[in-house]
């Protein structure tokens, strides 16, 4: 039982998301603190710590990005690249575990009558605002969202509530199938389908595979002047070719999206609103005594997310 410090609150886990970066980090692709509990997105009771609106009983999600507030970026307002960052479940012990305990300041208050599952997709899709915002998509604009999994689901949502014209590109037949009942009007299973749809290109391509050849792939189909928008989290290390001559000649924006500054409130809110439809992607629920050997092994075929129920 973790107990909490000056400044933290203790929560009763009660959903915790399995995401592919805690397979990086499973796997030693992605920096963390050796020993550490992983699990940063999941959602629990408060039952120690409590604050002022913040009661004893309150569901909350959690925030796990702790910036310190005094470096350069922080200064700046580009605290998602704050060089002392401490975030819960990579840094300091996270919610794969019954009880876990994080500061105060990074919860956010839930509906007492909100699923207790969809409180755990709060951060998956405070990242996909970020990147989503990166990426400006206007309204009648062309998206096309490549990567079938939870973050290019909640993309899909998010581009549709845009007013866009949306695609997904997945091979999954299944998650096609989701992605159009989720807002995708059309779907493609592979570089040459999208191309068939819009020859032209997308106004806005956002990688959520995490893959290299998806990432090698996102500019080729953005339209001159597009932007792409690089959400998916690919090994430390792993490199991939650009040809710089053909991204300055069609001028194509490229950027890479970190983390959630400033939208995790957001997120909850859209949660707790059911603005975005969470219960579609909730593939299956698991004991915390089965989440080790899920974490360690690659996602079923079909797969969304997998979410661990310690208390269940």
């Amino acid at each position: 039982m973790p107990k909490a410090s000056s400044g933290d609150i203790l929560v009763k886990v009660e959903a915790a998301g399995i995401c592919g970066t805690d397979r990086h980090l499973f796997k030693g692709e992605f920096p963390s603190v050796p020993g550490t509990t992983l699990g940063h997105e999941f959602s629990g009771i408060v039952v120690d710590g409590a604050v002022d609106g913040l009661p004893l009983g309150s569901r909350v999600t959690c925030d796990p990005n702790t910036w310190c507030g005094k470096c350069e970026h922080c200064r700046r307002g580009r605290v998602n690249l704050c060089s002392e960052n401490l975030a819960t479940g990579i840094g300091r012990d996270g919610g794969f575990a019954e009880y876990c305990a994080f500061p105060a300041s990074k919860a956010h208050l839930l509906p007492a009558g909100l699923d207790p599952l969809h409180g755990a997709f709060c951060e998956p899709l405070a990242c996909t605002i970020h990147g989503m915002d990166l990426g400006a998509a206007r309204p009648g604009e062309r998206v096309l969202i490549i990567g079938g999994g939870v973050i290019g689901l909640l993309a899909v949502q998010l581009a549709k509530l845009a007013g866009c014209d949306v695609m997904l590109l997945t091979r999954s037949s299944a998650k096609q199938a989701l992605g159009r009942k989720l807002g995708a009007r059309l779907v493609a299973g592979s570089e040459a389908e999208a191309r068939d749809h819009w020859a032209s290109g997308a106004d806005l391509v956002v990688e959520c595979a995490g893959v290299a050849a998806t990432v090698v792939m996102a500019p080729r189909l953005a339209r001159s002047g597009g932007r792409v928008v690089v959400l998916g989290v690919l090994p430390n290390g792993e490199q991939v070719p650009f040809e710089p001559f053909d991204l300055l000649f069609r001028e194509i924006q490229l950027h890479f999206s970190f983390l959630n500054p400033f939208t995790h409130e957001r997120a909850a809110a859209m949660i707790s609103e059911g603005s975005v439809n969470i219960a579609a992607l909730v593939t299956r629920t698991i004991s915390l005594q089965e989440a080790p050997n899920v974490i360690a092994s690659a996602a079923p075929e079909g797969e969304v997310r997998a979410i661990v129920v310690p208390n269940g």
